[in-house]
Parts: C-alpha cells; sequence; structure tokens
C-alpha cells in the first residue's frame, strides 16, 4: 500500500488552513465574526478599548523581560492575550474598513 496518496492529503489539508479565509483577517483566538453587526459608533470604542488592552499587555511583557526568566514569563502569562489583543484590534479595523467607517481620530465620534 502507498503513503503518497495519503501524504497528499494531509498536505492539501494543512495548505488549506493558510488560505486566506473569505471574510475579514485570519485570526486564531478572536471571533471573526464578532463586529459584523456593530455600527460605526460602536466600532469606535471597542476599538479603543482593544489598543488599551494591547498597549497595557505589551508594557507588563517589556517589564517581565527584564526580569529573571521574563521570557518564560511572558510566554506563560501574557503571550496568549497580547496575540489576542492584536487580533481583535486587526478584526476591528478590518470591519471597519469593510463598513467604510471614517474617523477624524480615536477620539472623534464615527462619520457614516
Amino acid at each position: 500500500m502507498s503513503v503518497a496518496p495519503f501524504v497528499a492529503l494531509m498536505a492539501v489539508g494543512f495548505l488549506s488552513a493558510c488560505a486566506p479565509p473569505v471574510m475579514g483577517p485570519f485570526t486564531v483566538f478572536a471571533d471573526p465574526g464578532k463586529y459584523e453587526y456593530f455600527t460605526c459608533e460602536q466600532l469606535l470604542p471597542e476599538r479603543k478599548r482593544a489598543a488599551d488592552r494591547e498597549l497595557e499587555l505589551k508594557l507588563l511583557m517589556d517589564r517581565a523581560e527584564r526580569g529573571a526568566g521574563g521570557a518564560f514569563v511572558n510566554v506563560i502569562a501574557y503571550e496568549s492575550d497580547y496575540i489576542t489583543a492584536r487580533e481583535e484590534l486587526k478584526l476591528i479595523d478590518a470591519t471597519a474598513r469593510d463598513k467604510k467607517c471614517v474617523t477624524l481620530d480615536q477620539s472623534s465620534p464615527a462619520i457614516r
């Protein structure tokens, strides 16, 4: 019995997982449809929350790097949360682009 068909089938399966998604960015931890029904006005505070969380985790990771075993602490305590926050931010930005939301700056109300 040949192993080649099995290997080919597995390769197709692995490569299909790398294909770009039909809607929005590829995410591992964030739900791609989470912000689908949000309005531009609702996306703005969510973006601020996600950006604040990303910054907070980045600062914690930087502080942990300075200590003994910092890389280990980052992987155990912060890495998955940081990836989730970055994916949420990318997802919000992609949704805002899809909805053609326009903002003058982060503090101004969104215009549709």
